[in-house]
């Protein structure tokens, strides 16, 4: 990454404008979710999605999906 602003690429700015504002926000709001419990059915199904993911697995498309629920 560039030692100034002035040498960034527009793609390595962005990314660094996007770390600094979700740092702040943590930073000003805290985490939503802290302190609650993640019950074990959600659990489970975020390691099943995130097993299918490492595996190449990917939901609907987004376009099939909007004409399938008529949005």
């Amino acid at each position: 990454m560039s030692s100034t602003i002035a040498q960034m690429t527009k793609k390595e700015f962005s990314h660094m404008l996007s770390t600094v504002v979700e740092e702040k926000l943590v930073e000003l709001f805290g985490d939503p979710d802290e302190g609650l419990i993640l019950r074990e059915p959600l659990r489970k199904r975020l390691i099943r999605q995130r097993k299918a993911v490492a595996k190449g697995v990917r939901g609907d498309d987004f376009t099939a999906l909007r004409k399938r629920l008529g949005v």
